[in-house]
């Protein structure tokens, strides 16, 4: 039996499901049109900016580094562009070892390139573009252009690397840059240059490239470039370029430094000339030294463990971080100190029996001269370098009115020169050997510091410096390296200040009194007349020997019995002309001997060059007279 349908059941179902719908509907439509709304109206500008980071990449624009010349636009430091093959780990498809295998089959990569990229890569990002291999040749770019399709994450890039020309004869003063590190960027996060440096890799560490490394560097630029589904680039929407960091010109003379370098020769030292009426530096060497090139691309562990651990130190600016006794190039301070306290004046006379004994005290402190001087007067103390006198006049000036008066010198104190970590050396007080050692201030140690040993300490900067002051009879500059900057944005030259900082006040006749001495330093008698003779000019100078160990009780210093690392340090302070100082230098020979046989000659050939361009060529062996130098 056929059941009948209920139309008008069927027709109410229909009704309702109708009018269902008619509800639903228009509501998902509500529902759907409001997410459009709130994506299209509501949302626009964060996902059109979403968008366009899709399409546009912004990339930053590393400046070009300024170049540094010398004083006769010689070049120091200049930039040369080469391509580099570089990784980013993050983008790396399998392992990158395996990928390195790959890469070594079409580009020669060494073991000394896998192990700097390691190390890179300890000290970086996982995210940041590393080199593995730099400076590639026309071939080797060839070769992986055609597969580079095959290394996902690996990249050729054009590169600008810095060079320097003249290598270690000016490493000390121009320094080098290397790799951004984690210590510079939290010194850049702390000065807000953070962004300045957005995709930059390289920052001064040392020397000039250090200390103006804000000139040098330059501003940042941004380029806004399309890019397609695959991350190639369309075309360059918006471009900020870079500004270019500024030029040094530096007051050092290179030939001057050749000079200096290589009236060295195989001995160990600082060299440091200064004009005494600026305080410009025209020469500075420390030898031995290193090759800046070697921390371009990355220098290797092996090479900087022999740098390191090297005994001679070739990192390690003598001409400033140096410390070492004065000796007898002390005395012509002494004297001036000596003469403006009123503890000496030029005529008065002591008797030099060739040691000196404390008021009370039966220890003797012994001249370099066996027998003594005899009746030694201020002008043949210096000239003769008589220990016994200036013990004398130590002891009689004391310590304090010793610090208080030498410390305008610039002794125990930095000077000042735009070049990073400058050694203060030691001008010794009370204070001093309390806080340094917690002890008390003896007699004995005022003695030993009236001839610059004891706790003596200066750097060859500060001893030129000191020496530049007298020759400008007490005009006191700040040391430079730097002459001027030549602005890259308006193409002026900024100059570096000239300006006196003090003027040490005394009457101008103390000058004269010492300057004559130390003038006759170099004459027949006096401990450089070998050194000077023949020399077509007046120079005024002082010889000093620093002791590296104790003498024997008898004083007598016999420097070929002696084991090399332990014999004295040569020193030499001089000026020149006599008359009008344009020169005035500081010459330390480690393990050298006495001044006047080592260290005075290099002063000369440099005094030579600067005063008349004379090529340096051996000096006479022979004694200006029959005088013992003893300095």
């Amino acid at each position: 039996m056929v059941e009948l349908r209920d139309a008008k059941r069927e027709r109410r179902r229909f009704l309702l499901r109708l009018a269902l719908a008619a509800v639903c509907v228009p509501l998902l439509f509500g529902v759907l049109f409001a997410r459009f709304f709130y994506l299209q109206i509501v949302k626009h500008d964060l996902y059109h900016t979403l968008a366009e980071n899709n399409r546009i990449s912004v990339v930053p624009v590393p400046p070009t580094r300024g170049m540094i010349y010398d004083r006769n636009g010689v070049v120091l430091a200049n930039n040369y562009s080469a391509y580099t093959l570089e990784i980013t780990p993050s983008k790396v498809h399998g392992a990158l070892s395996q990928v390195l295998d790959q890469l070594s089959k079409i580009v020669e990569i060494t073991p000394k390139d896998r192990r700097r990229f390691r190390r890179l890569m300890e000290d970086s990002r996982n995210f940041e573009s590393l080199p593995i291999r730099v400076q590639l040749s026309d071939e080797e770019v060839a070769r992986f252009a055609a597969n580079a399709y095959r290394f996902p994450g690996v990249a050729l890039n054009a590169r600008l690397f810095r060079n320097y020309p003249l290598g270690k004869l000016m490493a000390d003063v121009v320094g080098y840059i290397g790799r951004i590190n984690e210590h510079d960027l939290q010194r850049l996060d702390k000065s807000g240059q953070t962004a300045n440096y957005r995709g930059t890799e390289y920052i001064g560490k040392t020397g000039v490239e250090a200390e103006y490394e804000k000139q040098l560097h330059g501003t940042t630029g941004v380029e806004e470039v399309e890019v397609d589904a695959v991350g190639r680039e369309v075309r360059v929407v918006s471009h900020t370029p870079a500004i270019s960091g500024d030029n040094l010109v530096l007051s050092l003379d290179t030939r001057l430094q050749e000079v200096a370098w290589n009236a060295f020769g195989d001995y160990h030292g600082a060299l440091v000339a200064i004009d005494p009426r600026s305080g410009a530096v025209l020469a500075m060497v420390s030898k031995p030294s290193y090759d800046p090139n070697l921390f371009v691309e990355g220098i290797d562990p092996q090479t900087w463990k022999e740098l390191n651990t090297s005994p001679d130190h070739p990192l390690t600016n003598r001409a400033i971080r140096g410390q070492y006794p004065p000796g007898s190039t002390f005395k012509p301070f002494m004297a001036v100190a000596g003469l403006a306290l009123g503890a000496r004046t030029p005529l008065q006379t002591i008797d030099d029996p060739g040691y000196y004994r404390l008021p009370g005290h039966t220890h003797r402190y012994r001249d370099w001269k066996h027998g003594g001087h005899g009746i030694v007067n201020l002008h043949k103390a210096i000239v003769q370098s008589c220990d016994t006198y200036f013990y004398s006049l130590a002891h009689d000036l004391g310590i304090d009115n010793i610090h208080s008066f030498i410390s305008q010198f610039g002794f125990g104190k930095p000077t000042g020169i735009d070049l990073p970590g400058e050694a203060d050396g030691v001008l010794p007080s009370r204070a001093w050997k309390r806080k340094r050692f917690g002890q008390q201030w003896y007699e004995g140690d005022t003695v030993s510091v009236g001839i610059g040993q004891g706790y003596d300490l200066v750097t060859p900067l500060q001893l030129a410096n000191a020496t530049a002051i007298i020759a400008d009879n007490g005009t006191v500059y700040r040391p430079h390296v730097v002459s001027y900057i030549e602005d890259s944005r308006s193409h002026k030259n900024i100059g570096t200040s000239t300006e006196p900082v003090r003027h040490i006040q005394i009457k101008p006749g103390i000058w004269a009194v010492v300057r004559q001495a130390m003038v006759d330093v170099t004459h027949p008698g006096g401990t450089a007349a070998r050194a000077a003779k023949g020399a077509p000019y007046a120079f005024a100078g002082k010889t000093g020997t620093a002791q590296v160990v104790a003498l024997r009780p008898e004083g007598h210093r016999d420097g070929h019995k002696v084991d090399a690392r332990h014999r004295d340090h040569a020193l030499f302070i001089a000026y020149a002309p006599a008359d009008n100082p344009t020169i005035a230098l500081a010459v330390l020979v480690e393990h050298g001997g006495e001044g006047g046989s080592t260290a005075a000659p290099i002063a000369r050939k440099v005094l030579d060059y600067y005063l008349l361009g004379k090529k340096p060529t051996p000096l006479e062996a022979t004694a200006a007279d029959d005088h013992e130098s003893g300095d």
